[in-house]
C-alpha cells in the first residue's frame, strides 16, 4: 500500500487499516478492517467470506439502513431464502418506499450469515431510512441536502461534479472496453482453486487492499463522483464506526461499497461529521423483509446497483466446481424441456468451445460471453430465438425468495398471505396462467380474491383469454405474476382495511361517492359483483341511480349499459343478487331508445364510428338483458331467409321513402314500431317486467335508423346488419336496403360507409357476402361503377372493411368476383358453375357422403340406407 493511503488512515485515535497486513504474518485486528465490495457479485462474496474466516472480527458492520438491526436475526431463519430485500416505507405515505435487495451471492448477505453463524454481533451502519425516505422528492428521486453556509459567508452555488462509474474508469485504465468483462476477469471469475486450504490470511485480505488503493486514487480525482448525498451517508457511517469501536474494540470489520472505503478511512472529527447530519428531514418509517427476484436485481429493471446476469452470478456462486460444465447442463435441460433436441455430445462440444474461446480471448475462465457464443453455435444452431429463452430463464432468472412468517408485516399483508395459502395460490415470479371453474367453491373464492386485489390496485393477476374456447360465464382465465413492488402496493392499500375484503369494500364505497362519470360507477358496480363485495353494493347502486338520473348524454348511457348487462348475468354463476341492477339497466335502455335517433345525425366520420361501436355494445347488452325471453316479432314467417306474407310492416317500407315527419320526433312512442304485428299488440301487461318489450322497442329503433337517410351511413348499415342477424329483417329487405344505399345517386363515400357498417366490424360479415350472391353482386356492381375521380376517396374505407375479413374469406370473395355472376339457371343442368363449396346448386354426392357421419354424431344410429338394408 502506498504512503499516501497510509497517511489517510486515521479516523479517531487509533489508525484504520485497509485490509493491509504483512505478507508473512496473520493479521492482528488492532484497527477496523474495511472490506470494499461490489454489492452483488460471487467473487466479492467469496472473498468476503474468506476474509472474515481469516480475520475473525469482533463485530461485523454492514452498509444498510440502521433501523434494520432488529431484522437481522431473521436472516438465520430456515424459512429465509434469498433473494430478499429490506423494505422501508413511510407510515403516512406507504408509496414512499425504498428497497435494499440482497441475493445469495451478495457480499453483505454472506457477511450477515457468517456473523450469525459464528455468534458475532452484526449491525447496519448506513443512513437511517427515516432520513433517506424524507430526502426523496415526490417523484421518487433523491434530493441532496444543501450544506449550511457559515453566518459570515454568503451562500454560494453548489459545484456539480460529473457522475463517474468507478468500474468503467478502472476498466479503461486496464485497457478494457467493457467494464463488466474487466470486473469479471479480475474479481468474479477468480476462484480459490484446489489449494484454497494453503492460502494465508494475507492472501485473503490482499484483494481488498488493492481495491481500496484504487478507489482512493479515484476519489482523489473525482471527489464524490456526482453523488453529493454520499457525504452525508459516509459521515453517518463514520459515526457508527466510532460507536462500534468503542463497544467492541478495534477488531471490527466493515463490509461496504468499495467507493466508500476511502471516505471511512479519512481523518475527520466527530463534530464535523455531526454537522453534516444537522437539519436532516425525518419521516416515520416501518421496515420488514420481503421476497425479491433475480429479475429485479437486473440492471434493466432500473435498479441502480443492478447487474446484467443475476442468474449467471448465482450459478457461479453456488457451483462447487466445474461451473462451465454445470452451466451447460442447465442450458441443455431447459432446451430439452422446450422440446429441442440437445444431446450429451452437444453439451461436451459446447464446453470445449467455450473454454477454447476463453483461451483465445485471454480470459481466466470462460465467461458469460463465451458460454453464450458456444450455446448459440452448438445447441441453438446459430439461432437467437432459443437464446432469448436462455437469457430470460437462466441468465437473468425467475428465482423468487421467501421470508419467514415471523417477519413484520402490515395486517393486510398477513391476511393476504393467509388467504393465498388457504386457496393454494402461491406467489411466483414466473408468469403462469390458471383456469378457474366458478362452479367450484375454491375457484370462485380465487376469482373473488383476484378481483378484490385489482380493485385495490394490487395487480397480481390479469384476466386472460382462456385456453379452452368455452364461452360460458362459469369459466375464467388469469395470468399471475408476483412482483416485489406489490408489497408496496399492499402497504398502500392497508389504509383501507385490515383484510382484503374490508379494504376492497371501503375503497369501492369511496370510489362510488367520488366518481363523476356514469361509466365509472357502472364499471365499479361490475367490479363489486365480480369481487363479491355485497356490503359495498348498496352504496354503489345508490350512486349509480343518482348518476343515471342526472346524465342525459346518450353516449355516456350507451357506454354504461354493457357493464350493467354483463353484471346481471353474474347472478346465476356467483349467486349474487342482481335485482337492483335490473331496474337501472332497463331504465338506461329505455332512455337510450329515446335519445339515440337524434344523436345519430350530423356526425363526422370519427363520431359516427364511435357511435357505431356504442350501438354494437347496446345491442349486445339488450340481448343479455332479454336473454330467455322470446321477442314478440320472432315469428317463423319473418325469420331470416323465410318467405313472408304481406303484412302491415310491408305497407310501411324501410328506406329513404319513409315519411320525413317521423324524423322530427324522438320519444318513446317514436321508438315503438308503427308496423307492430298483432302478436306484439296482444302482449299481456300482467306479465310485465323491467325488460318486457325492450327487445321489440330496440328492433323498432334499429328499423328506423336503417331507413333514415339523415343517419350516418355506417350506422344505417350496422342497424340493417343487426336486424338481419336477429331475424328482424329478411334477406330480400336487406338486399333492397343495400340497393338503395348503393344507388347511383348516393355519394360514394356514404355508400362505402354503409358497406363498412353492414359487413365490417363484426364476425361473419365476409361470409354473408360469400353465401348471398345477390348482396355480393350489389357491392360488385356499385364498386365497378364508382367514378375514377372519387375512387381514391372510398378506397381507404373499403380497405379497412375488407382487410378485417379472414384470409380464406377474402380469397373466396376474390374467386367469386373473378368468376362473375352465376348463370340464371345454374345448378339445373348438374354442372358446377360456382366456386367449389359455394355453388348455387346442391351437390348430392357430397351430401350423401357426409350423411352417415352426421347420423352417428347426432343420433348414434346408422344412416337410413343402412337401416333399411
Amino acid at each position: 500500500m502506498s504512503d499516501r493511503t497510509a497517511s489517510e488512515a486515521p479516523v479517531a485515535e487509533t489508525p484504520v487499516t485497509e485490509a493491509h497486513v504483512p505478507a508473512t504474518a496473520a493479521p492482528v485486528l488492532d484497527a477496523p478492517l474495511l472490506l470494499g465490495v461490489r454489492h452483488h457479485g460471487p467473487g466479492s462474496a467469496r472473498a468476503v467470506r474468506a476474509a472474515l474466516d481469516a480475520a475473525r472480527p469482533t463485530a461485523v458492520l454492514i452498509e444498510g439502513p440502521s433501523e434494520g438491526d432488529a431484522l437481522l436475526p431473521l436472516a438465520a431463519d430456515p424459512q429465509m431464502r434469498p433473494p430478499v430485500a429490506l423494505l422501508a416505507h413511510a407510515v403516512d405515505d406507504p408509496g414512499r418506499a425504498a428497497f435494499w435487495p440482497l441475493a445469495e451471492f451478495s457480499p453483505e448477505w454472506v457477511a450477515i450469515r457468517w456473523a450469525l453463524a459464528h455468534g458475532v454481533p452484526v449491525r447496519f451502519i448506513d443512513l437511517p431510512a427515516t432520513h433517506s425516505l424524507a430526502l426523496k422528492e415526490p417523484h421518487g428521486e433523491e434530493a441532496a441536502p444543501a450544506p449550511e453556509a457559515p453566518a459570515d459567508e454568503a451562500p454560494t452555488d453548489p459545484v456539480l461534479t460529473p457522475a463517474v462509474d468507478p468500474i468503467r474508469v478502472l476498466a479503461e485504465t486496464a485497457g478494457y472496453d467493457d467494464p463488466e468483462r474487466w470486473w469479471e476477469d479480475v474479481v468474479e471469475h477468480r476462484s480459490p482453486g484446489a489449494d484454497a486450504t494453503s492460502r494465508t490470511a494475507a492472501d485473503a485480505l490482499a484483494p481488498f487492499a488493492a481495491l481500496a488503493e484504487a478507489m482512493t486514487a479515484l476519489r482523489e480525482a473525482y471527489g464524490d463522483g456526482g453523488h453529493p448525498r454520499d457525504a452525508v451517508r459516509e459521515a453517518y457511517m463514520r459515526i457508527q464506526l466510532r460507536a462500534a469501536r468503542k463497544e467492541f474494540g478495534d477488531g471490527v470489520a466493515v463490509v461496504c461499497g468499495a467507493w466508500h472505503v476511502p471516505a471511512l478511512a479519512t481523518r475527520t472529527t466527530l463534530a464535523a461529521d455531526r454537522s453534516l447530519l444537522k437539519g436532516l428531514p425525518k419521516v416515520k418509517t416501518e421496515m420488514t423483509w420481503v421476497p425479491w427476484t433475480h429479475r429485479r436485481l437486473a440492471r434493466h429493471s432500473g435498479y441502480g446497483a443492478g447487474i446484467d446476469s443475476p442468474g449467471w452470478y448465482g450459478h457461479l456462486f453456488a457451483a462447487a466446481d466445474r461451473p462451465i460444465e454445470r452451466w451447460m447442463t442447465k442450458v441443455a435441460g431447459l432446451l430439452r424441456a422446450e422440446d429441442r433436441s440437445v444431446s450429451t455430445a452437444h453439451v461436451i462440444e459446447a464446453v470445449r468451445l467455450a473454454e477454447t474461446l476463453a483461451a483465445m480471448r485471454g480470459r481466466p475462465l470462460a465467461g458469460l460471453g463465451e458460454t453464450t457464443d458456444a450455446v448459440r453455435a452448438v445447441m441453438c444452431e446459430g439461432s437467437d430465438v432459443p437464446l432469448a429463452l436462455i437469457q430470460d430463464r437462466l441468465v437473468v432468472g425467475e428465482t423468487l425468495g421467501e421470508v419467514p412468517d415471523s417477519a413484520p408485516a402490515v395486517p393486510l399483508q398477513r391476511d393476504l398471505t393467509r388467504t393465498q395459502r388457504t386457496l393454494r395460490l402461491k406467489p411466483e415470479a414466473l408468469e403462469r396462467q390458471i383456469d378457474l371453474d366458478l362452479r367450484k367453491e375454491t375457484d370462485a373464492a380465487r376469482s373473488r380474491l383476484l378481483y378484490r386485489l385489482r380493485l385495490l390496485g394490487i395487480g397480481w393477476g390479469e384476466p386472460a383469454e382462456g385456453r379452452s374456447r368455452n364461452t360460458g360465464t362459469f369459466r375464467e382465465s388469469w395470468r399471475l405474476r408476483w412482483e416485489p413492488e406489490l408489497h408496496v402496493r399492499v402497504a398502500e392499500a392497508g389504509v383501507w382495511g385490515t383484510t382484503v375484503e374490508s379494504a376492497a369494500t371501503a375503497k369501492a364505497e369511496y370510489q362510488a361517492l367520488a366518481a363523476t362519470a356514469l361509466s365509472e360507477v357502472t364499471a365499479l358496480a361490475e367490479q363489486c359483483l365480480l369481487a363479491g363485495l355485497a356490503d359495498a353494493l348498496p352504496v354503489v347502486m345508490k350512486a349509480l341511480a343518482d348518476r343515471a338520473a342526472l346524465d342525459a348524454d346518450v353516449g355516456h348511457l350507451a357506454d354504461a349499459l354493457p357493464a350493467l348487462a354483463r353484471s346481471l348475468r353474474y347472478g346465476d354463476v356467483r349467486a349474487t343478487d342482481t335485482a337492483a341492477l335490473s331496474e337501472v339497466a332497463a331504465g338506461l335502455a329505455e332512455r337510450i331508445c329515446v335519445g339515440l335517433p337524434p344523436a345519430c345525425t350530423g356526425l363526422d366520420a370519427d363520431g359516427a364510428e364511435a357511435l357505431r361501436r356504442q350501438v354494437d355494445g347496446v345491442h349486445s347488452a339488450i340481448g343479455l338483458l332479454t336473454a330467455g325471453t322470446r321477442p314478440a316479432e320472432a315469428d317463423p314467417a319473418t325469420s331470416r331467409g323465410a318467405a313472408t306474407a304481406p303484412t302491415e310492416a310491408d305497407a310501411a317500407p324501410v328506406g329513404p321513402a319513409a315519411p320525413a315527419e317521423a324524423e322530427d320526433t324522438s320519444t318513446v312512442a317514436d321508438a315503438t314500431p308503427a308496423e307492430a304485428t298483432p302478436t306484439e299488440a296482444d302482449a299481456t301487461p300482467a306479465e310485465a317486467t323491467p325488460t318486457t318489450g325492450l327487445r321489440d322497442r330496440w328492433s323498432a329503433l334499429l328499423r328506423k335508423l336503417a331507413g333514415r337517410d339523415t343517419v350516418a351511413g355506417i350506422i344505417r348499415g350496422r342497424a340493417a346488419r343487426l336486424l338481419l342477424d336477429d331475424g328482424g329483417l329478411t334477406e330480400d329487405e336487406a338486399a333492397r336496403l343495400m340497393g338503395l344505399a348503393l344507388s347511383p345517386g348516393t355519394p360514394p363515400t356514404d355508400a362505402a360507409a354503409w358497406i363498412e357498417g353492414f359487413v365490417g366490424g363484426a364476425s361473419g360479415g365476409g361470409m354473408l357476402l360469400v353465401h348471398d350472391e345477390r348482396l355480393l353482386a350489389l357491392v360488385d356492381t356499385w364498386l365497378t361503377g364508382v367514378p375514377a375521380d372519387t375512387f381514391t376517396d372510398v378506397l381507404p374505407l373499403l380497405r379497412r372493411t375488407f382487410s378485417a375479413f379472414e384470409p380464406g374469406v377474402r380469397r373466396t370473395l376474390g374467386e367469386l368476383a373473378r368468376r362473375g355472376p352465376a348463370p340464371e339457371h345454374a345448378g339445373s343442368d348438374g354442372a358446377d358453375h360456382g366456386y367449389p363449396g359455394f355453388g348455387p346448386g346442391l351437390d348430392t354426392d357430397r351430401a350423401d357422403a357426409v350423411e352417415p357421419v352426421l347420423h352417428l354424431l347426432l343420433a348414434g344410429a346408422p344412416a337410413p340406407a343402412e337401416a333399411s338394408a
